[in-house]
C-alpha cells in the first residue's frame, strides 16, 4: 500500500475505486465497504483507494470536547489498512479550513482533479463536505456530470453488521473485550514505549513493563487485569496487563503495565503492542504484598487457559 499525505502527490491512476471516511478502528462495518472497494478495482483492473482524515474532525471541531476516546492512531490505522491490502492510502490533515470545503468542491478537487475517481463507495449513511451538506442523493446528482460511478453499501448490509466504534468504545470501557473484539475483526491493541517503573513487581516476583501513557485521546481499556500477547521485536509473548491505580500499593496514578511470561530481558526504551484477549478481574485493593502476590499467581494460571499457553 502506498501512502500519501500530500495530496499535491497523489499519482496520476488508470481507474481509481474509491472510499472515504475516518475508519477510526478499521472494524468489521468498516471492512465490509474495503471488500467491496477492492471487489470493483479487482473487476476493472483498476486500483482501490481510501481517503481518510487525520486529526479526527471531532478534535479539530470541538478541540475543548476532551470525551472523545480513539480505538487507533493514524499509524495504528494505516496498518490496519494495509492489512486489507489498499493499493493507495490518502491521509488528508483535516484542518479548520478544510472543514470549510463545499461537497462540490471536494468532488471537484479532490475526486475528480486528484484521484481520477471512476467508482465512489461509500456506507449508507456517509456524509462528507462543509456542515456534512454532502449525501449519497447529493453525489449521485453529480455523478454523471463529473464522470464517476457511485455505490451505496445498503442499509442492510451494514446493520447486519450491527457494529460501530461508538459500541466498540464502550464495550472496551466496561471491559468487555469478547464483544470489542468481535467487533473488530482482531484483537484491540495499544502501542506504547517501556517507561522506568517503581520495580514493585520484582521484589514479588512479578516484574512488570511499565508502558508510557499511550498518544493523546487514543481509548485505554477500563481498570483491570488481562490476559494479553505482547508483541516485541516481532515476536509473540504471553502476558497478563494490569491497567489502574494500583490501590493495594498507593492507589493515585493510573499506570498500564504488563507480566510477560517467560521472559527476562532489559526493555526500557523499546515499544510494545499489546493485544487484549481477555478481562480476568477487576482492579481490587489486597491486604498486603503476600495477598496480592497470592492473587497474582492465580492471575498467572488463568492467564494461561485464556491464551491456551503452558
Amino acid at each position: 500500500m502506498e501512502v500519501i499525505r500530500d495530496i499535491t502527490q497523489f499519482p496520476q491512476l488508470s481507474y481509481a475505486v474509491v472510499t472515504s471516511g475516518t475508519f477510526d478502528g478499521v472494524h468489521v462495518g468498516h471492512q465490509k465497504i474495503l471488500e467491496r472497494v477492492k471487489e470493483r478495482a479487482r473487476q476493472s483492473n483498476g486500483q482501490s483507494v481510501v481517503i481518510t482524515y487525520w486529526p479526527h474532525p471531532r478534535l479539530v471541531l470541538f478541540p475543548e470536547d476532551n470525551d472523545l476516546k480513539l480505538l487507533s492512531t493514524i499509524e495504528e490505522r494505516v496498518e490496519q489498512l494495509r492489512s486489507f491490502g489498499v493499493d493507495y492510502l490518502l491521509v488528508i490533515p483535516f484542518t479548520k479550513e478544510f472543514a470549510r470545503t463545499s461537497s462540490r468542491n471536494f468532488i471537484t478537487d479532490v475526486l475528480v482533479r486528484t484521484i481520477n475517481t471512476k467508482v465512489l463507495v461509500i456506507g449508507y449513511d456517509h456524509r462528507f463536505g462543509k456542515n456534512r451538506e454532502g449525501s449519497f442523493e447529493n453525489l449521485k446528482a453529480r455523478s454523471a456530470i463529473y464522470g464517476f460511478e457511485v455505490e451505496e453499501i445498503p442499509r442492510q448490509d451494514v446493520d447486519d453488521v450491527a457494529v460501530s466504534s461508538t459500541k466498540i468504545r464502550r464495550a472496551l470501557e466496561e471491559g468487555d473485550i469478547a464483544t470489542a473484539n468481535s467487533y473488530l475483526g482482531r484483537p484491540f491493541s495499544l502501542t506504547s514505549v517501556v517507561v522506568e517503573g517503581d520495580k514493585l513487581g520484582r521484589t514479588i516476583g512479578y516484574p512488570t513493563a511499565n508502558l508510557a501513557p499511550p498518544a493523546n485521546h487514543k481509548l485505554v481499556p477500563g481498570n483491570g487485569v488481562y490476559a494479553v500477547w505482547v508483541l516485541h521485536d516481532q515476536e509473540r509473548h504471553p502476558g497478563m496487563m494490569n491497567i489502574g491505580l494500583r490501590p493495594t500499593v498507593d492507589g493515585r496514578q493510573l499506570t498500564i503495565e504488563v507480566h510477560l511470561l517467560h521472559f527476562d530481558r532489559n526493555i526500557y526504551g523499546q515499544t510494545l503492542t499489546v493485544e487484549f484477549v481477555q478481562l480476568l478481574r477487576q482492579e481490587q485493593k489486597f491486604d498486603g504484598l503476600e495477598a496480592l502476590k497470592e492473587q497474582l499467581a492465580k492471575d498467572r494460571d488463568a492467564t494461561k487457559i485464556a491464551l491456551g499457553v503452558d
